[in-house]
């Protein structure tokens, strides 16, 4: 398992551009719509094959019958760094040893690119949402690949939850993804053109 991508979430996609391009001092590209779940998104290339997601609801999107992922449904409040997803090689084997709750592979598109996001059915995942996000991506395609190179780096993700260590416990070591105690919330510190940056 390892990192794929952070997600930040806002009520508008203007928003949640906007939290990130302030606080990185970089713009973001184009990104595109997620039918399946009624949001859009855009785009930042970091290096080491990863990259940042704004995402929100599109007002636009006809509307769907299943709940949104990254709990967007109930999302209110100023923009802020809400999830960490991370890429397997195999979804249901990754999904078998982890606790219940996680979701399941829900077939997606976007493009030409094709993956698998488990999703759980109330859209929320374990430790407050604070889980990571599981996907399998089909094919050579990445959205990493595909985006300019912004000169921005993860130097590391913190993970805070009061049951930090059971969390830790569950996923064992991953690159750049620390796991410390602390009320539930995600803190990117980032390598830019513009020095160190924190993104929350």
């Amino acid at each position: 398992m390892l990192l794929d991508h952070l997600a930040v979430a806002g009520e508008t996609l203007e928003e949640a551009s906007a939290h990130i391009e302030h606080a990185l001092g970089m713009p973001l590209q184009a990104g595109g719509k997620h039918e399946a779940f009624g949001t859009h998104n855009r785009l930042l290339g970091l290096r080491d094959g990863l990259y940042l997601e704004a995402i929100a609801i599109d007002p636009q999107a006809p509307k769907i019958e299943r709940t949104r992922w990254f709990d967007l449904d109930r999302f209110t409040g100023q923009p802020r760094l809400t999830n960490w997803i991370c890429r397997v090689l195999d979804i249901q084997a990754a999904l078998s040893i982890f606790p219940d709750g996680v979701g399941q592979p829900i077939d997606l598109t976007r493009g030409a690119l094709r993956w698998q996001m488990a999703v759980p059915p109330n859209g929320r995942l374990p430790f407050d949402n604070l889980f990571p996000a599981l996907i399998q991506w089909h094919g050579d395609l990445h959205p990493a690949r595909m985006l300019q190179d912004s000169g921005c780096r993860l130097k590391r993700l913190v993970v805070f939850h009061p049951d930090a260590l059971d969390l830790a416990r569950l996923l064992g070591n991953l690159e750049a993804v620390v796991f410390d105690t602390g009320p539930a919330a995600l803190r990117a510190e980032l390598e830019t053109p513009h020095g160190v940056r924190v993104l929350e």
